[in-house]
């Protein structure tokens, strides 16, 4: 079985500090060859650099999460702009808009939303999107952009036809542990009759674990559980659906061009 892309994974959060090389490990005997880590604020940006500069196989994106708006200022984006130009980044994100949580002001949203899409757009980066509560907007808005230079909406939990809208933009969907849910009807259904080319798998740990692990820390050696359950879903092979979102990973982040070896200078 070719080795899996763990498209989404928070791997400098606190919650790891303990056992973050343990997890990591855990990882790659699972397969879990390649990660993903995006930021959420300008804080976390170093530590993601140094982390992903000392691990073979783990790439970094910069950006400014939604849900995290206390902690952004205006100057973050200029000084995100530098940051994008180097440090091996492979997408501008974590970013979006989210109206679930209450208190976050819509228009700051939107503001470092856009700011953030012409950043990505001017660097021909793709984007790595939290659309909760807001996804008909996110779309729109993604649409307005001209879709930015692709990207994916990641942990996806709208309508098959915001799927189409999405995939009609050549956006991708992120794929986790909600899909092991049983509950999770509607998303199994997009997931067995979706084009397998906009599909990515993605743990978002240390959150969102898979069915089995109900209410513990996740980490990415799970997204087996995730791969798993879209092969039994789509009654296709586990290898065919791990070298297809493999695939799918490494085109979109460009990882092929890049080097994924451990750097020692990251300052």
């Amino acid at each position: 079985m070719p080795q899996l892309v763990d498209s989404h994974v928070h791997l400098d959060d606190d919650r790891f500090a303990a056992d973050r090389d343990a997890v990591i490990e855990r990882a790659r005997d699972a397969g879990v060859g390649t990660m993903i880590v995006p930021a959420v604020d300008a804080a976390s940006w170093p530590r993601i650099r140094a982390l992903c500069a000392s691990h073979h196989g783990m790439f970094p994106a910069f950006g400014l999460h939604p849900m995290f708006l206390a902690r952004h200022a205006s100057g973050h984006l200029d000084a995100l702009s530098t940051w994008l130009d180097d440090n091996n980044v492979v997408a501008v994100g974590e970013i979006g808009l989210d109206f679930h949580v209450e208190g976050l002001d819509p228009d700051r949203q939107r503001h470092y939303f856009t700011s953030q899409l012409q950043l990505a757009r001017e660097r021909k980066l793709p984007v790595i999107v939290h659309a909760r509560g807001a996804l008909e907007e996110v779309i729109l808005t993604l649409r307005r952009s001209g879709g930015a230079t692709g990207g994916v909406v990641h942990s996806f939990s709208g309508s098959e036809q915001q799927a189409r809208h999405l995939w009609d933009m050549g956006f991708h969907i992120g794929i986790g542990g909600p899909v092991t849910y049983e509950r999770a009807q509607r998303l199994r259904r997009i997931v067995a009759q979706m084009p397998i080319e906009f599909l990515l798998l993605e743990s978002d740990a240390p959150d969102q674990p898979d069915a089995a692990h109900r209410g513990k820390r996740n980490e990415p050696a799970r997204i087996t559980e995730v791969l798993r359950c879209i092969a039994t879903l789509r009654d296709e092979p586990e290898a065919a659906i791990a070298a297809a979102t493999t695939a799918n990973a490494r085109r979109l982040f460009g990882l092929d061009r890049r080097s994924n070896q451990p750097r020692r200078h990251i300052s």
